[in-house]
């Protein structure tokens, strides 16, 4: 289940960070809080417009950790909250998690889809 406070941070602006390993070793990509929807089983549908070493690591190894926040909701300690996503993923290029993003976001080339296991509030 998606924390009502992760909920409020991807209305927010922010920086989403999508961390992979794959046979050259551990690989970064960023989006946007803004750009991440949420599927009616609750997993993390992203647009990939790029994201081919993302997705070559995927085939290789589906675990990936993601890291979001925002200033602008409050956190444990104060303002701003981040949260840490554990899960695994998959590249989805056609069928409705596809096309419920490619109708928002012209240029994506696929669907990046995370199946969540666990979400923990690091602020």
């Amino acid at each position: 289940m998606i924390p009502e406070k992760l909920l409020e941070v991807l209305k927010q602006d922010g920086v989403v960070a999508i961390a992979t390993l794959g046979p050259d070793g551990p690989h970064m990509v960023n989006t946007w809080n803004s750009y991440i929807r949420i599927s009616s089983d609750g997993r993390l549908l992203i647009p990939a417009g790029y994201m081919h070493l993302t997705e070559a690591n995927i085939a290789f190894n589906s675990n990936v950790l993601i890291t979001l926040g925002s200033s602008k909701v409050a956190g444990n300690l104060g303002p701003g909250t981040g949260f840490l996503i554990k899960g695994t993923a998959a590249f989805i290029t056609a069928g409705p998690d596809f096309d419920v993003l490619k109708t928002k976001f012209a240029w994506a080339r696929a669907t990046l889809a995370v199946t969540i296991a666990s979400v923990t509030q690091t602020l």
